[in-house]
């Protein structure tokens, strides 16, 4: 089982070649190819790499799928015995990406 543990848009991410993620939104068009340098370890046919912090050697290539909205977030904030109440929300903007493959130099 090949996977990687990848740094992108401040989260950390299990991959693994031909799945879909989704990250925050990358100004990026649809289409288009992306090499991930952010590498933290790597498992290659049960052998395990750990970089500290990064792995230099190892990239992940992928194609961003679409551009999409996450799920509502509702915020809710009150403030006791005050009578002061506010209810908002968002939707994220997401970017869904598309792992290719694991490429180790």
């Amino acid at each position: 089982m090949n996977y990687a543990i990848i740094e992108a848009s401040g989260k950390q991410f299990w991959v693994e070649p031909g799945r879909f993620y989704d990250f925050n939104y990358l100004p990026l068009e649809p289409g288009s190819s992306i090499i991930f340098n952010k590498v933290l370890l790597s498992n290659q046919n049960g052998e395990i790499n750990i970089g500290s912090p990064c792995l230099e050697q190892v990239k992940i290539k992928a194609t961003i799928l679409r551009h999409l909205s996450g799920k509502k977030v509702i915020i809710y904030k009150d403030k006791p015995k005050k009578q002061a109440r506010s209810k908002r929300g968002y939707r994220p903007s997401l970017t869904r990406i598309l792992i290719n493959s694991i490429i180790n130099n």
